[in-house]
Formats: structure tokens, C-alpha cells, sequence
């Protein structure tokens, strides 16, 4: 793969990938075989996330092996050049394990410490999104663009996990609620490609990892929003993100955590 071609010559492998990864999903999803085990944090972990991101690693050692990979399941593996595939094979494994369908495989191609292509793949929704650098962000053929709503008063709030586990809400997340007309708790991947469809404003995740991150960044960006961390980082190793249609980020970044703007 010659990064000179641009970003987009990054997404056919991508969706490879993707079509790979959706059918190891689909033959597992709701199955009553499903074998579920337990990580250290105490998060789940399937035998289809392990499949997904082992067939990932084929695929690159085929067809672009000067790839590295940082992936949840695996860890890091270097690459001969300065690219690599960043992986969370299921986004959304509790949802995956209990049968609902907002799970999906993500990827994203990192170039230099951008990321410049993504892809997010939910299999049992029928949907995929994908985005490259300078190039837009789609929903199959269709061109996203993010809600031009600029009164936080009009906002539809997304937001992820208000329970004990997988991070603490922010701070300021209850008087975010209370500032926009809607909230829905549809959390993981999900939220923020809706941001991006222009189906919501804003959406907040308050624990994140790189491969949570690095596609849903560029799809956000590419559709015309903003992707940051709780504190207005632009990062995808920042541990948190937000993402919005750029009109109401600034406004919701002060009312989730007044006082915290300093450092980004």
C-alpha cells in the first residue's frame, strides 16, 4: 500500500476486513454455543472478537504486511513503515453477548499519528460507515453531514453507561441534561456515528481506548463535526470522547467539566 495515493487507497482493506469480520460476527451473534470469557478488567470477551481480530492480522500479513497493528485483543505489533491498523474487533462485546444488536467491528488505518481512514461495521444493524482523510464521510453511498442545530437548548444528548461500570458519567453530565431538549443512552460505537448521520448533537463517552476512538474520530471529522476528549484534547489516547456537530462543543465541554479546559 503506497500512502502516496492518499488516505482513500487505505478503505478497500479496510472494508475487506469489514466483510470478513461481519460474517464471524453474524455466525456467532445469539448463539447458543457462544463462549464468553472474562479479561482482567473484568470485561467480557468472545470467541468472535478473538476470530475477528486474528483474521485482521491474516488479512494484513497478505495484503499489507509493512502494517503494524495496535488491537484490543492482541496488543501492538510493529510494522516496517509509520502506518498501522488500529482494531477493536467488537465495539459493543456486552451488547453482542446479550443478544442486542448495536455491535461493531472498527478500524481505522494511523498514518504519521493521524488517523487518515476509517471504517465502522455493524453487521446486525445493516450499516457501515466509512471515511477517509479530506475525502468525507459515508453511510454506504450516502454523504454525512452533522446536524447544523447551534442551540444547546434544541440538542439531542447521547450518552453511554450512567451505571457503576465502564467509567464513572462525567462530572457535569447531569447538568448537560439538563441543558439540551433530549437524551438517549444508546452508548458505544453507535452514538457518535448518529452524530456524524446529523441524527444527534452531541454524544459522550467518559472511558475510551484507542481502538474505541481512532475510526469514530475521523467519521465524526470527516462529516463536518468535532471528536475530542472530555477535556477538548483532540486525541485518540486521551481515555475519553466526545464528539459533537462542532457548534455545541465548546458549550458542552464547559457545562460537563467547568474548569477543566486548561491543558488541552
Amino acid at each position: 500500500m503506497n500512502r502516496m495515493d492518499g488516505p482513500a487507497h487505505w478503505l478497500p482493506l479496510l472494508h475487506e476486513i469489514a466483510d470478513r469480520a461481519d460474517a464471524i460476527a453474524l455466525r456467532s451473534f445469539r448463539s447458543a454455543r457462544l463462549r464468553v470469557t472474562e479479561k482482567p478488567d473484568a470485561s467480557p470477551v468472545t470467541e468472535a472478537d478473538l476470530a475477528i481480530e486474528e483474521v485482521a492480522r491474516e488479512v494484513l500479513r497478505a495484503k499489507a504486511p509493512e502494517l503494524g497493528v495496535l488491537g484490543e485483543e492482541q496488543g501492538e505489533a510493529a510494522g516496517s513503515g509509520d502506518a498501522r491498523l488500529v482494531i477493536d474487533p467488537i465495539d459493543g462485546t456486552r451488547n453482542f453477548v446479550r443478544g442486542i444488536p448495536v455491535f461493531g467491528t472498527l478500524l481505522a488505518i494511523e498514518a504519521g499519528g493521524e488517523i487518515v481512514a476509517g471504517v465502522a461495521s455493524a453487521p446486525a444493524l445493516h450499516a457501515r460507515w466509512h471515511a477517509s482523510k479530506g475525502g468525507g464521510a459515508f453511510q454506504k453511498e450516502r454523504r454525512l453531514q452533522v446536524s447544523r442545530v447551534a442551540d444547546l437548548g434544541r440538542a439531542l444528548l447521547l450518552h453511554s453507561n450512567l451505571g457503576k461500570a465502564e467509567g464513572k458519567p462525567p462530572a457535569g453530565l447531569q447538568a448537560l441534561i439538563e441543558r439540551v431538549e433530549r437524551t438517549r443512552g444508546f452508548g458505544d460505537f453507535w452514538q457518535h456515528v448518529l452524530v456524524a448521520e446529523g441524527a444527534g448533537e452531541i454524544a459522550v463517552d467518559p472511558l475510551m481506548h484507542p481502538w474505541d476512538i481512532a475510526a469514530l474520530q475521523i467519521i465524526v471529522e470527516e462529516a463536518g463535526g468535532r471528536a475530542t476528549t472530555l477535556t477538548g484534547k483532540r486525541s485518540i489516547y486521551g481515555g475519553s470522547l466526545i464528539s459533537s456537530n462542532g457548534l455545541l462543543h465548546e458549550e458542552a465541554l464547559v457545562v460537563l467539566a467547568p474548569g477543566s479546559r486548561e491543558g488541552r
